[in-house]
């Protein structure tokens, strides 16, 4: 946006303008991820035993999530709610909060151990191991040595 300048009276539009230009047009930027979403990222990494999951979920405890595996529908959602109570009647501000989310991801059919899952939940992360089943682990070629 090109913001023009009077120099009749320098102090006012300067003040005026920067208010606007400021406090407006930055706020949805410094309030909302660039996604507009609260839904967190996941990484999904797949090695030869196992796949992992991990998901940056700051500010949760391990007790506001649940991890369920129906089917080949593995679902990880959270829900947290926070209210700071006053006593006192009067007050002029009152803060309380609410983040939820729910991701599911269709795991491949008869590939994973689904009683060895694990999930742990540190620093802010949210980690998952899924072990895949011996037999549809990577098989390594053998190396045949040469006499």
């Amino acid at each position: 946006m090109l913001v023009k300048r009077n120099d009749f009276l320098p102090v006012f539009p300067k003040i005026f303008s920067d208010f606007f230009d400021k406090e407006f047009s930055d706020w949805a930027a410094s309030n909302y991820s660039l996604t507009n979403t609260t839904i967190p990222a996941v990484n999904i990494k797949e090695t030869d035993d196992d796949f992992i999951v991990t998901m940056a979920v700051p500010g949760m405890d391990k007790k506001d999530f649940k991890i369920s595996l129906v089917d080949n529908l593995l679902t990880i959602s959270s829900e947290k709610k926070e209210e700071k109570e006053e006593k006192d009647a009067n007050y002029t501000k009152r803060e309380y909060s609410y983040q939820s989310f729910n991701r599911a991801f269709t795991l491949p059919k008869d590939v994973v151990k689904e009683d060895k899952i694990t999930a742990k939940y540190e620093n802010g992360e949210l980690h998952l191991t899924i072990p895949k089943k011996e037999e549809v682990k990577a098989k390594r070629p053998l190396q045949i040595r040469i006499k």
